[in-house]
């Protein structure tokens, strides 16, 4: 398996992906399915956050990528993840291997600590997390309204620059 930064024509999979990850409603609040064009803005030129894949024999398997966690300077070292797997692949270490390169990224990228909110309830990305040393801060109660359900979730960060 290979994991490397994402190219335009890895967009298909990288879309499907998502949808099925939105589709499930495990690990997002996000309800309306993405268009490749929309993902396709995430690989710009100009792009100043990473996007990684995982790929064996030309099937992408998963991708993670960094985001603008918020827009005033002072966070500017604080980059948001998203860590998605395709079905096929969950339960065989890709996800461990994909998030422990992109902290490696995220630290030659220059920033100082990455984070993410995870449902309460999704036992295996808390799992992850927790094997790659990310530290749980809290929870957000009732965070978000998911399919007329109100959700917690667990605050994690991890420091990338010592």
């Amino acid at each position: 398996m290979q994991i490397r930064y994402a190219k335009g024509e890895d967009v298909p999979a990288i879309t499907a992906i998502y949808n099925a990850g939105i589709a499930a409603g495990t690990g997002t609040f996000e309800t309306r399915l993405r268009k490749k064009q929309e993902v396709a803005t995430w690989l710009k030129g100009d792009a100043l956050y990473p996007v990684l894949v995982a790929e064996k024999d030309g099937k992408i398997l998963g991708w993670a990528r960094l985001m603008q966690y918020r827009p005033r300077d002072c966070y500017a070292h604080i980059a948001e993840f998203s860590i998605y797997l395709d079905e096929s692949a969950t339960g065989q270490g890709i996800g461990t291997q994909l998030l422990s390169k992109l902290l490696e990224v995220a630290k030659v990228w220059g920033f100082h600590k990455v984070l993410s909110r995870i449902f309460t309830f999704n036992q295996a990305s808390r799992a992850l997390c927790k094997k790659l040393g990310f530290r749980e801060v809290g929870i957000y109660e009732r965070h978000g309204l998911l399919n007329g359900e109100w959700l917690d979730v667990v605050i994690v960060e991890k420091q990338v620059q010592e």
